[in-house]
């Protein structure tokens, strides 16, 4: 949302092809007039068009179901994406893998250049996850190895996933990382020297790619004097509630918030959590979009991460690495318990955040890979992208 806002001001016409607002268990999670309605066109809060296609309501968080739901989606997109004024390219983006091949057909119905914006590693995620396994490869990985492959322009948001694909034959890769607009996120000042009860705080997705039972069962190793709270949804948030109430872990779970309530948690935080699961090989390539926040805003980040997103967090001076265990995570937030100082995170993580992943900067990068693809000369002063 917040590129669109910088394509906007540069000039840039916006079509964006867009489901109907909704969670993954199929609940619109906006009053309709937001959310929108099937193939209906909406103007966007930056002036984009927004245009609407149906989904799959009803079919619960499962991965299957959520593909379900992006292949409905997806294919509704095709004669969606064909209204309007022909854009000067197409920018597909996964994780919602459907959309890849969406793209793919729109770029060579309408015969406009294809950017392919992977947010994911797909799809080595795709077998670390188990989601195709075996030797041989599945359709899953074939179809997004054809679609990279024949991309006029690959986005990531790692270099370590960029290096990935240039050794297997892809092109014309750049990479342009997650980010946020810095000026909207305060710089905190630091937890108290002494408190009673030490909080930790994890915001985001609830599902196998964070472990989050890790969390639980170190926070049922530590007991009385911390307490852990887990902010969001997700496909194992009901087994980690069952879980919580096994260990009889001191965990509070809160559906995701938004604006000030974020910011309210942060502040009550001792240390903020990125976590990702430290057996899945893609994950080395992956960087935890909430890594930004975390380090802009000025908590001590509690990291369970391997890769590019250890090295981002060492290089910044955000927090502390740790092992994907509950062990070596209560032994750490033991540690800090001990040592409060140790939470007073500097300025140093939100700096490395302006030079590296604020909005605005991002943005200029991102609008001159794609001038560069469409113009193959200087930033152009208008375009118009879909």
């Amino acid at each position: 949302m917040t590129l669109t806002r910088e394509f906007r001001r540069a000039g840039c016409e916006v079509d964006v092809v867009a489901p109907v607002a909704h969670y993954p268990n199929g609940r619109r999670n906006l009053p309709r007039r937001e959310a929108g309605v099937a193939f209906s066109i909406q103007c966007g809060p930056y002036g984009e068009t927004i245009r609407r296609v149906p989904y799959m309501r009803h079919l619960g968080t499962s991965s299957l179901a959520r593909f379900v739901d992006q292949f409905f989606s997806a294919v509704m997109s095709v004669p969606v994406g064909l209204r309007g004024r022909r854009p000067d390219a197409i920018l597909a983006t996964a994780p919602s893998l459907p959309t890849l091949a969406t793209g793919f057909a729109l770029s060579r119905i309408r015969r406009v250049p294809l950017i392919v914006e992977m947010r994911d590693a797909w799809p080595d995620l795709a077998r670390d996850a188990r989601i195709v396994q075996g030797s041989v490869k599945s359709v899953v990985e074939r179809v997004v190895e054809f679609v990279q492959r024949r991309a006029d322009l690959v986005v990531t948001v790692t270099e370590g996933f960029a290096t990935t694909l240039r050794e297997r034959g892809v092109k014309n890769v750049v990479t342009i990382s997650n980010g946020l607009d810095l000026k909207s996120i305060p710089f905190l000042p630091p937890p108290p020297l002494h408190r009673e009860v030490f909080h930790a705080l994890y915001l985001g997705n609830h599902g196998k790619s964070q472990r989050l039972d890790v969390l639980i069962r170190a926070s049922a190793l530590l007991g009385d004097g911390f307490h852990l709270t887990l902010v969001g949804q997700g496909s194992s948030r009901p087994q980690l509630v069952k879980l919580a109430r096994e260990l009889n872990a001191p965990v509070t779970f809160l559906p995701p918030l938004q604006g000030p309530a974020v910011i309210e948690k942060y502040r009550e935080a001792d240390t903020c959590i990125v976590s990702l699961r430290d057996d899945w090989k893609s994950f080395e390539t992956t960087v935890p979009s909430k890594t930004y926040e975390v380090l802009a805003i000025g908590r001590h980040v509690t990291a369970i991460v391997k890769g590019e997103a250890q090295r981002i967090i060492l290089d910044a001076g955000g927090g502390d690495v740790v092992a994907a265990n509950p062990e070596a995570v209560a032994h750490l937030w033991r540690e800090l318990a001990a040592n409060r100082s140790r939470l007073a995170a500097s300025t140093s993580g939100r700096e490395w955040v302006r030079e590296n992943a604020d909005y605005p900067n991002l943005a200029v990068r991102y609008m001159e890979a794609i001038s560069v693809l469409i113009h193959r000369d200087a930033l152009a002063p208008e375009g118009r992208v879909s």
